[in-house]
């Protein structure tokens, strides 16, 4: 059995099905990781959605673009208003993948392994214990009968830096923004969620949040996407960024967690 860890597949279903024959991925043996935003930007989001639902052993965590589709399929006009996402929205099946995907975890740890797996990465002050603990709030709240009223207010850069005295939609919003969002982070803890650009384009006083000195979770395995501006390459041990931008026209990636051994395919089509 192998374990393939799979970076942003943001609705590139021929890339994704391709990625899987040049690793001759085994239905029945092998496990996939995906680090989210299956969705959005690229041309196929609903296979991929049906696709990955269908399988057995998976691992997935929620990336920005999923939670961008859930206040699209209620409706919400979030900040940023760009999408293909027109055919999740309309599916038949629709409200039936909705609420699969917003049952999904922001933070999936295994123990055997060591590795843990999110998103934007773990804020840079958490153990941990916290990590797990903060994402299960928010957890909590999507999977609840009352989440579309949290998505009402998922939205917004404030507050940029955690306290514990957080509470509310503020807590839970630093919470979720920490997990599908971060990028850059000051060596105080605040973080900068406006700048999409590589490492060497960061603001004044920020560097890349796995940069931070005395991180706690500094020798842990932690697996993330979300940066494609990254192309996969990180400056830091035990980190392992896998988004390379398929999307943009880059590659789609996997790694497989025996070896660290990684297989690319390159974007199929131009999007």
């Amino acid at each position: 059995m192998a374990i393939y860890a799979i970076g942003d597949v943001q609705g590139c279903f021929d890339e994704l099905q391709q990625l899987l024959r040049l690793v001759a991925y085994d239905t029945q043996q092998d496990e996939l990781w995906f680090v989210g935003d299956l969705v959005n930007r690229g041309p196929k989001s609903l296979e991929v959605l049906r696709f990955i639902k269908s399988l057995v052993n998976v691992k997935i965590v929620l990336g920005n673009h999923d939670l961008h589709l859930l206040t699209l399929f209620h409706g919400q006009d979030p900040l940023f208003k760009q999408h293909n996402l027109e055919a999740v929205i309309n599916a038949p099946d629709g409200t039936e993948l909705i609420n699969w995907l917003r049952k999904l975890p922001l933070l999936y740890h295994d123990p055997d392994s060591g590795f843990v797996m999110a998103h934007a990465g773990i804020y840079p002050w958490w153990n941990l214990h916290e990590a797990k603990s903060y994402a299960e709030e928010v957890e909590r709240v999507l999977a609840s009968d009352d989440y579309v009223e949290f998505l009402e207010h998922m939205y917004g850069n404030k507050p940029d830096c955690w306290s514990d005295n957080l509470a509310g939609n503020e807590r839970l919003r630093f919470i979720l923004n920490a997990f599908v969002r971060m990028r850059f982070a000051t060596q105080d803890g605040r973080l900068d969620f406006d700048n999409v650009g590589g490492p060497e384009q960061a603001s004044a006083g920020f560097v890349p949040w796995y940069e931070v000195d005395n991180r706690p979770l500094a020798d842990t395995k932690i697996i993330f996407g979300h940066w494609a501006a990254l192309r996969g390459k990180v400056s830091a041990s035990h980190i392992y960024a896998l988004d390379e931008g398929c999307v943009w026209g880059g590659n789609l990636t996997a790694m497989r967690l025996d070896d660290g051994e990684r297989f690319s395919v390159a974007c199929v089509k131009e999007l």
